[in-house]
């Protein structure tokens, strides 16, 4: 029925993923107002929009009552555009400072005296930029003086190393001491459960 943007969120760019995936031509580009244009009488309702779209901004109706649903969902979306510069737990790495190597573990991190936590990713496990909780508020919950450094897995070595059987994963270092982990992908919504874990780690000395 109705292809709908949720332009709080949306980084209404002409390279959208949901315009280079669609079959139909729904989306272009006004030169002129800079910004996306939807012809929704060419709309037949695929999906695809929907699912290549990184942050959920793009969603399908196929009834009315979808459309309304959607509409509404949008209009009282607290979000912006904001949120997409936040590195979120489980997301593609917004700042390259936090990027580290496999050897990072052995060579700095573990000697370091602040603790610190490392996130173990790949390209599979990334998930929606804005579904995700922000990496600070989890480094922050286990110590205001944590560094943090998200590694990307290309082999099996750390996941051996740790016993780490789903990504993404985050392990909890204190004095050069693994104190904790947490495996697999955590919405916002779930956030008390793993700061509960997190206050555990933190009285691990």
């Amino acid at each position: 029925m109705s292809v709908l943007i949720n332009f709080k969120i949306c980084d209404n760019d002409k390279a959208c993923s949901g315009m280079s995936v669609c079959p139909n031509g729904v989306f272009s580009w006004d030169d002129e107002k800079n910004t996306l244009v939807i012809d929704n009488k060419k709309c037949t309702c695929c999906g695809l929009c929907e699912k290549a779209c990184m942050v959920s901004a793009i969603k399908v109706a196929r009834t009315e009552e979808d459309y309304e649903k959607i509409k509404k969902e949008f209009e009282e979306d607290p979000r912006t555009i904001n949120d997409l510069l936040v590195d979120r737990y489980g997301a593609t790495p917004i700042d390259e400072a936090m990027i580290g190597k496999a050897e990072e573990i052995k060579s700095k991190l573990l000697g370091a005296e602040r603790p610190f936590i490392v996130e173990l990713y790949n390209e599979d496990s990334i998930m929606c930029l804005l579904k995700s909780i922000p990496m600070k508020k989890i480094a922050d919950a286990f110590d205001k003086e944590t560094r943090y450094r998200k590694i990307e897995v290309t082999t099996d070595d750390l996941l051996k190393l740790y016993e780490i059987e789903e990504l993404p994963a985050l392990l909890f270092f204190r004095n050069g001491k693994l104190v904790g982990k947490i495996e697999g992908y955590i919405e916002e919504d779930n956030k008390e459960k793993l700061f509960d874990k997190i206050e555990e780690f933190s009285k691990i000395k």
